[in-house]
């Protein structure tokens, strides 16, 4: 198999649910396809057979050996379930690249006892139609080429950023892994709270969801203001978002609800470990 976009010539996929489905996705994408790629997961989507046949990529081979890069993409509940199963392909020159929220370095290494190069990184939902972005950390044994190697893989569905301490991995989770969600539920209640005020349910739903993907799209072509500057630049003095802000910032407003909400994640992706 020939490398695509910089991808590593061998690669293993550990669990191909919603997110390492994603990240395959964005592999084809760029071009990515032949047996050098195995694919490991015990239930399979029709549409992953069917992309796995089209590629020529292995899917759930008897005979597996270690991979340039292998790819942890299990719920982290599972990592000891699956991690004597695929003890093997992760051998001494192997790059381990961990999307299991919560699971620290240490806790892969003992799973994984021959591997030696790890990283950590935590994508977000986004990522399925190659809009995500990703936190990564990596260990200090991984060199450049190694981190050159993992971005690559990452970069299929999204931005990078690299954070310098194991323990900021969680508070990426917290905002931008566990961040779509939040926005989600943004629109919810801005759809209610349309409807509280009088408009049909359907037509509220329809404004909400298009002013957070119009506002969001609106940050991403702005990458010269920051969000407070867009902000200030659609509130009029003793106008109607004027009023509305007064509410949502106050005191015990959104932004002490988010500190709060982001802090409950973080302290969560802390629990997962072990």
């Amino acid at each position: 198999m020939a490398a695509a976009a910089g991808l590593p010539g061998s690669i293993t996929l550990v669990g191909a649910g919603k997110m390492g489905f994603a990240l395959l996705e964005g592999w084809v994408a760029q071009g990515l396809s032949g047996e050098g790629v195995t694919i490991v997961e015990p239930q399979p989507s029709p549409a992953l057979v069917a992309l796995a046949q089209e590629r020529g990529f292995r899917l759930n081979p008897e005979d597996r050996a270690a991979a340039r890069a292998l790819i942890l993409a299990v719920k982290p509940q599972a990592l000891d379930q699956v991690a004597p199963a695929i003890a093997g392909e992760a051998g001494a020159d192997t790059l381990v690249v961990s999307i299991l929220a919560g699971k620290r370095i240490a806790d892969l290494s003992a799973r994984l006892p021959q591997a030696r190069f790890f990283v950590r990184a935590m994508p977000n939902t986004p990522a399925a139609i190659g809009r995500g972005i990703t936190g990564a950390y990596a260990a200090p044994a991984v060199d450049p080429e190694g981190r050159a190697v993992a971005e690559a893989l990452l970069a299929a569905v999204g931005e990078v950023v690299w954070v310098e301490s194991e323990a900021l991995v969680d508070s990426v989770t917290a905002v931008s892994g566990s961040g779509p969600a939040y926005v989600f539920y943004f629109v919810e209640c801005l759809t209610k709270a349309g409807v509280e005020a009088g408009l049909p349910e359907e037509t509220a739903a329809r404004l909400a969801r298009a002013t957070v993907a119009g506002a969001g799209e609106l940050l991403r072509q702005s990458a010269d203001a920051t969000p407070a500057t867009l902000r200030r630049n659609v509130t009029s003095p003793g106008g109607t978002t004027a009023a509305a802000l007064e509410v949502l910032m106050a005191k015990d407003g959104l932004e002490p609800l988010l500190e709060r909400a982001v802090a409950a994640a973080r302290r969560r992706a802390g629990e997962l470990s072990g």
